[in-house]
C-alpha cells in the first residue's frame, strides 16, 4: 500500500535541469527561424545547437540544450507548437540530477 501523506505531496522540478532536443517540421517561410528563437530569448535561454535543413517546401529544425531549467521545458515546447508554420514537433528530454518532493 502507498502512504497517503506521500501521495498528496507534489513533486518539483524547480532547480533541476533537462537535456532537451526539439525536432520540428515547419513550412519554409521568411521569418520562421527568428520566431522559433523567441521562446528561448523570452526566457533568457541560449540553445547549444540550432540546425536547419530544407526538405522540399518544409524545414526540419533541431534545437538542443544540454541544461535547460526543467520547469521551462513544457513552456518552451508549448510556445514552439504555437509558432505559425510549425506542423510537427517532437521533444526529447532527460532530467539530469534527482527529482525531489516539494517542501
Amino acid at each position: 500500500m502507498s502512504n497517503p501523506s506521500l501521495a498528496a505531496t507534489p513533486w518539483t522540478l524547480v532547480g533541476q535541469h533537462a537535456a532537451v532536443r526539439f525536432t520540428l517540421i515547419a513550412s519554409a517561410e521568411p521569418g520562421l527561424l527568428p520566431r522559433l528563437m523567441q521562446p528561448f530569448a523570452r526566457r533568457d535561454l541560449t540553445p547549444d545547437s540550432f540546425d536547419c535543413t530544407r526538405q522540399g517546401g518544409d524545414l526540419r529544425v533541431e534545437i538542443a540544450m544540454a541544461a535547460m531549467p526543467a520547469e521551462m521545458v513544457h513552456l518552451v515546447e508549448g510556445n514552439l507548437r504555437q509558432v505559425v508554420g510549425v506542423t510537427q514537433l517532437h521533444c526529447r528530454r532527460e532530467i539530469t540530477g534527482s527529482v525531489r518532493r516539494a517542501a
